[in-house]
């Protein structure tokens, strides 16, 4: 560098670690501006850490070390948007946005590089020992990565890195062009004289058929594919007319065939349809390139992704920068939103459509995924589900340019689409969306930063409206028919609310629970038509907890401030905070008694009684505990699933009949602003569960004058509801009016957690915060766990501003652990 030259800025780099990114210099000889988005190998404790460029810092005064090699020749490894977005949130919510990066970004972080050494020209590197590289170039491997990376920072190593294309065992057939073969026809076959060893006629065959269509992964799949046994393909390998070999790696045919007409109803439907043998489909499916899902099951063969999808419509949506669609069925919304789409894919640009779950992204695959073969693209499948090939293959077929249309869960949100001009975030209110440990990150709130970054339109889609999206514009379908009937267990069966199926002669007593007498009715007649039923339970296991009839003593957890839940099939009481359990009692600790009294019935109970009342009737349990095999439903079998909301994220019997709700003032009575409003879709969501079918939802509840479910009952619009929760929480002063971060600090020891939350909000006064800003500090909605005690602050400011300086202002306390989780959900 010439006297007076400036040095170039300094790259920021984030690796996959709980830390901030760092300042790295630029590589040796490298100019132009900082690769945002780009791989980059770095070195890190002493090896090469994959990390990517997340942008410059003209102004850093301390640089690490040089960023050793760029990889995939500096294309963007996500897309620009997602990189401000990440960097936006960490510095809001206060995270390391190394933690961003391993939640969210979940491939790339393995270089699949050839990397050679050798020391720079005249280097005495005879300090290091006497194992070092020397001036001819070797493969790096042979040397301890320490030892490397110590030459490296004294700058008397060259490298040097190549891509390299993943690798599998095959059989190839050898090439025997050289050697003199005679061929004997005898009997009417013909057999080799010459060669490495002579073949049998079926030798010959599984030969032949590898010279053609080899390498082959594996004997079974070679086997198959050529109609031979596998004694048959080891004995060619003995013979030496075929050997064994490293092979680059492509993406399986089949796998490829699956992305563009799956999901298929059998590993035979994909083998027939993709032309591969079934173990090599098994074969997939052991390696992660696909997995194994519930799907309805038509009489017909699947059709290819979009066949059965939306049909054509006019674009009438919206063409603001953030708009909303709910209301109807997901078939409906899809519907609307495939104009949209295709229009957007057919003049180049990118779509991105991220779900909560597994099943909403499947259905919106289903619908939408054909879209992009009518637009001259291809669409990928994002999924966390799949193995480390399958996602960088897929990653690669954006990054390329390929594929322009992306749909999967919060990893989607990464993927490098050159001009993301839609991000549609599906069900934007579900709590699904919130990532339950590392960043708690909410995924919505990063998506709607994406698209902002990048300059493309945000849009909500889903069944209901969450309340924080009601003052943007958008359109509400019509609700679909529905078929609701309410058990008021707070009233006598008398009441006209009670509906056509309870008599006026019943006692209050005979209503029944779990299972009350209206729907104990209704699933007789289910199982004497053949048809099908699903109970959604409060909890999982049998019992929410057990007590003593004689003194009332409860058992409780050892870790946790929480009774111990009850599963009866395994006689445990365990813990469902910390997961400490323990064997059921004969008798009662305190007082010896040996009657025990279950209360809060969970699965099991609910299943139990279902089984007494339908004795001779197919009874399914799905919790996260239990998950039965529901294939048969699937497929149009008769049979009740008694399950939690767990079974949302699957898909429905395909003869539904009945949906029941055994108690569903369960999602009321919690202490959180959300909970009516998680409340009311649960039911729209109910409603709708099954593609096309109208069950009779049941609903058995204490509170039958509840709002939510009223406008249900009324079949008001979709967005009925929430507006009266909108006017509320204005009152309260609650999100979408207010902008609020919980902070939580917990500690082993009870007075030190109360006292640093304490120092925590009396230092949020003492720095300017008004105190309608703060609430709390208040011991957490359980008040240990897992041995630590939490307590709670709510910042609650005007806006997204105020909230940054508030935060800005926070000093962690110490002796206690801190952390700040920006829009939480649950437990508030």
């Amino acid at each position: 560098m010439s006297d007076g030259a400036l040095p170039s800025p300094a790259w920021l780099v984030v690796v996959p670690l709980p830390i901030p990114a760092y300042a790295f210099a630029p590589p040796h000889g490298h100019g132009g501006p900082a690769p945002v988005g780009a791989r980059v190998l770095v070195p890190w404790q002493g090896k090469l850490q994959v990390g990517v460029v997340v942008g410059a810092d003209d102004a850093s005064g301390h640089r690490l070390r040089e960023v050793v090699a760029v990889l995939d020749g500096g294309r963007p490894w996500v897309n620009a948007g997602f990189v401000a977005a990440l960097q936006e949130h960490a510095q809001l919510a206060r995270t390391p946005l190394g933690l961003l990066w391993c939640d969210f970004v979940g491939v790339g972080w393995e270089a699949r590089v050839t990397h050679r050494v050798r020391a720079v020209p005249d280097a005495d590197l005879s300090p290091f020992g006497r194992r070092v590289p020397t001036a001819a170039w070797t493969d790096a491997g042979a040397f301890d990565e320490a030892l490397l990376d110590a030459i490296r920072a004294q700058g008397l190593l060259d490298e040097t890195f190549e891509p390299r294309a993943r690798t599998v065992t095959a059989y190839r057939a050898r090439d025997v062009a050289h050697v003199d073969v005679r061929h004997r026809v005898t009997g009417g076959f013909a057999a080799r004289d010459a060669g490495p060893g002579k073949l049998t006629p079926k030798q010959e065959a599984a030969w032949a058929w590898l010279r053609a269509h080899g390498p082959a992964e594996g004997a079974g799949a070679w086997a198959d594919s050529a109609g031979v046994s596998a004694s048959v393909v080891n004995a060619v390998v003995e013979r030496g007319w075929a050997e064994v070999v490293e092979v680059p790696l492509p993406p399986p045919p089949a796998w490829v065939w699956l992305q563009a007409h799956g999901p298929a109803l059998s590993q035979r439907a994909w083998a027939d349809g993709a032309g591969a043998s079934v173990s090599s489909i098994a074969s997939l499916l052991a390696r992660g390139w696909a997995e194994s899902v519930d799907v309805p099951a038509p009489p017909p063969p699947l059709p290819a992704p979009g066949a059965r999808g939306p049909r054509p419509t006019p674009d009438d949506l919206p063409e603001a920068p953030v708009w909303r669609l709910h209301g109807g069925r997901a078939l409906d919304r899809h519907r609307r939103l495939a104009a949209r789409i295709r229009r957007l894919l057919g003049v180049g640009r990118g779509v991105l459509i991220v779900g909560p779950d597994h099943a909403s992204v499947r259905r919106a695959w289903e619908d939408l995924s054909g879209l992009a073969a009518e637009t001259d693209t291809r669409a990928v499948l994002v999924s966390g589900q799949l193995n480390d090939d399958a996602r960088e293959y897929t990653w690669q077929l954006v990054q390329s340019g390929l594929a322009r249309l992306v749909i999967g869960t919060h990893h989607a949100l990464s993927a490098p689409l050159a001009d993301v001009a839609l991000t549609v975030v599906l069900e934007e209110a579900s709590d699904a969306h919130k990532l339950l440990s590392g960043s708690h990150a909410f995924v919505p709130d990063v998506a709607a930063r994406a698209a902002r970054a990048a300059g493309g339109v945000l849009a909500l889609v889903g069944t209901v409206p969450a309340v924080e999206s009601l003052p943007v514009e958008g359109v509400v379908l019509p609700p679909p028919r529905a078929r609701v009937h309410v058990v008021d267990y707070a009233n006598p069966p008398e009441q006209p609310s009670m509906g056509p199926l309870s008599g006026v002669h019943l006692k209050p007593g005979d209503l029944g629970y779990p299972i009350s007498h209206d729907l104990a009715r209704v699933l007789r007649q289910v199982a004497e038509r053949g048809r099908a039923a699903a109970l959604l339970a409060p909890r999982r296991g049998y019992a929410a907890l057990v007590n003593c009839p004689n003194c009332d003593h409860t058992p409780q957890c050892r870790n946790c401030d929480v009774p111990l839940r009850f599963h009866r099939e395994r006689r445990r009481l365990e813990c469902h905070q910390c997961g400490y359990g323990e064997p059921m009692h004969d008798r009662c600790e305190k007082c010896g008694e040996q009657l025990w009294r279950t209360r809060g019935p969970g699965t099991e109970w609910i299943a139990q009684e279902v089984r007494r009342l339908l004795p001779d009737f197919p009874i399914y349990r799905f919790d996260k505990e239990v998950q039965d095999d529901l294939t048969a439903l699937r497929a149009g079998a008769p049979g009740v699933v008694v399950g939690t909301q767990a079974l949302l994220g699957t898909e429905a019997p395909a003869d539904l009949a009945v949906v029941g709700v055994t108690l569903a003032d369960t999602w009321l009575n919690v202490s959180d602003f959300r909970a009516s409003e998680r409340y009311h879709r649960l039911l729209r969501q109910l409603l709708v569960w099954h593609p096309e079918r109208a069950p009779l939802l049941v609903v058995q509840t204490f509170q039958a004058k509840h709002p939510a479910l009223l406008s249900v009952l009324d079949a008001q619009s979709a967005d009925h509801y929430p507006r009266q929760e909108y006017g509320l929480r204005q009152t309260l002063k609650y999100p979408p009016h207010s902008v609020m971060a919980q902070l939580e600090i917990t500690s082993r020891d009870q007075a030190r957690a109360d006292a640093a939350a304490r120092a925590v909000a009396a230092a949020l006064l003492g720095s300017g915060a008004r105190p309608e800003e703060l609430i709390g500090p208040a011991p957490g909605a359980v008040a240990r766990v897992k041995g630590a005690y939490p307590y709670q602050l709510l910042l609650r400011a005007g806006s997204e501003a105020r909230l940054a300086e508030l935060l800005g202002r926070l000093e962690r306390p110490s002796g206690a652990r801190f952390r700040v989780d920006v829009n939480p959900r649950g437990g508030l």
